[in-house]
């Protein structure tokens, strides 16, 4: 790790900041994972000392953090870390302010958490200033774009001032334990790993579900639906931890390389197979935990008139591959659905023959990779009942592995402090090339382009169920259901 860091962010008073990125950081200090030497500067637009940043920051973070608080002493020392500038993201007068705060022979790490629309006049107005040389790293959150040309464009514009091998661009499920943990359950276990194929998976389930609506961004989420929200990154970054072939190592270019393969080899929904293998809704009005809540088109600042974004999208897609042929990934995410859940399911095959009572389908096992709200893994086994009355009977046992309850920590590391971690130590193993991103998107453009040409309207469905009926239909005319077990 570099001794002599400074850590800037772009958008400082935003949401994201206040809610991940100060408190990660917070968190890294109070843990001892921090550098001495690690400056963090705060750059927003709104006229204040860093006094008064760091006042109000900790406020916030008070707010956010309740369940753990802040320690006074580590809070005490941590705010010395903190410094603020009010900056103008477009106008370039400012940045001269940043550059005179700059020392020189320190990594500096530029974290862009703004529109994606600034990451071109950021970087150029950096580079007007001489904020940037050789080792520069920056940090991109998503979206990268909204389709593969306006990607591509992003990033171009960010690549004519920053070397490819310094851009960190974060999708932060990567950073969650669970997602890491597929590789070493896949690749550390042989007992796993030589059962990973269509010789003995029947298919494969991928759910993000949220209970939460759009939370006041109807202006951002109407233009951009639950596909390019959820599914270009977060779903199908975890298809490919799930399908990916072994990497020769676990070096960035290894890993992003064989993600690569894999989205290139992810059979297309096109204008032949969407209406059988893709559905979209948009949630109504309905309850969740017991509360009333408004439908999509009642939310808060809502445009007038009727809408057709999805907030909801359910797949049926194929890796065309030899590992994966024949082998259905089902994925599905929504908003406003019964619970708050994100979890993978590897459902393998039956035994070609059972010879104890209770039929085929309590001979199948099934592995279940959970992402939130608890993360673990389980495996659901075949055990036989403890009874006189059925003395060959059989029934399912669940092995659990519980990543908090059987560990000795107190909680989980959030993703960001983690991926802090990684930029700060120069590691892009957990980070999207651009090359992932822009293969992403070329899949995603095809669906959208289907759903446009064939006048795909939306499914409603009711506030705290699991989608519209046709999502049933999806996986049940292939005699599978929907998994919904578990926390």
């Amino acid at each position: 790790m570099s001794k002599n860091t400074d850590l800037i962010i772009f958008g400082a008073s935003g949401d994201l900041a206040n809610r991940k990125l100060f408190p990660a950081l917070y968190r890294l200090h109070h843990a001892g994972l921090l550098e001495d030497n690690v400056r963090i500067l705060a750059l927003a637009r709104r006229a204040q000392t860093s006094r008064e940043f760091v006042s109000q920051l900790e406020n916030t973070l008070q707010n956010v953090m309740l369940a753990e608080g802040l320690d006074k002493g580590s809070w005490k020392s941590f705010s010395r870390r903190l410094h603020f500038l009010k900056v103008d993201f477009t106008n370039k007068r400012d940045f001269k302010d940043l550059q005179h705060w700059l020392v020189k022979k320190r990594t500096v790490i530029y974290y862009f958490a703004t529109p994606p629309s600034l990451y071109g006049p950021i970087s150029s107005h950096l580079n007007g200033a001489g904020c940037i040389d050789s080792q520069t790293r920056i940090v991109l959150e998503k979206p990268i774009g909204h389709d593969l040309k306006s990607s591509q464009e992003v990033n171009d514009v960010v690549g004519k001032y920053f070397n490819e091998k310094n851009i960190y661009r974060i999708d932060h499920y990567l950073g969650k334990e669970t997602v890491q943990n597929l590789l070493a359950l896949r690749f550390a276990n042989r007992v796993i790993h030589s059962q990973w194929d269509n010789t003995c998976i029947d298919h494969v389930q991928i759910t993000a579900a949220e209970t939460v609506g759009i939370e006041g961004r109807w202006s951002y989420y109407d233009s951009v639906g639950q596909l390019r929200d959820m599914v270009q990154n977060h779903l199908l970054q975890l298809l490919c931890m799930v399908a990916m072939e072994p990497p020769n190592s676990l070096e960035a270019g290894e890993i992003r390389g064989e993600k690569v393969k894999l989205m290139r080899a992810l059979r297309p929904i096109n204008i032949d197979s969407v209406l059988q293998d893709a559905v979209r809704g948009q949630y109504d009005a309905g309850w969740i935990n017991g509360e009333p809540v408004v439908g999509y088109l009642e939310e808060e600042g809502r445009d007038s008139g009727k809408s057709n974004t999805e907030t909801f999208v359910a797949l049926k897609a194929y890796v065309d591959n030899w590992r994966w042929a024949g082998v259905p990934f089902y994925l599905r995410t929504g908003k406003r659905m019964g619970k708050k859940v994100t979890r993978v399911i590897i459902t393998y095959k039956e035994s070609p023959h059972t010879i104890f009572s209770g039929g085929q389908d309590g001979a199948r096992n099934r592995l279940v990779i959970r992402l939130q709200p608890n993360e673990g893994i389980e495996l659901e086994m075949v055990s036989k009942k403890q009874s006189l009355e059925e003395p060959l009977g059989i029934e399912r046992r669940i092995l659990n592995l519980d990543f908090l309850g059987d560990s000795a920590s107190v909680r989980i590391a959030d993703a960001y402090e983690r991926l802090f971690l990684e930029v700060i130590n120069g590691n892009q193993w957990l980070f999207v090339s651009r090359e992932e991103i822009e293969a992403s998107w070329k899949w995603c453009d095809e669906l959208l382009s289907a759903w446009r040409e064939k006048n795909v309207e939306v499914k409603s469905y009711g506030a705290g169920s699991w989608g519209p009926p046709k999502a049933e239909i999806l996986i049940e005319r292939d005699g599978r259901s929907w998994y919904e077990g578990g926390a």
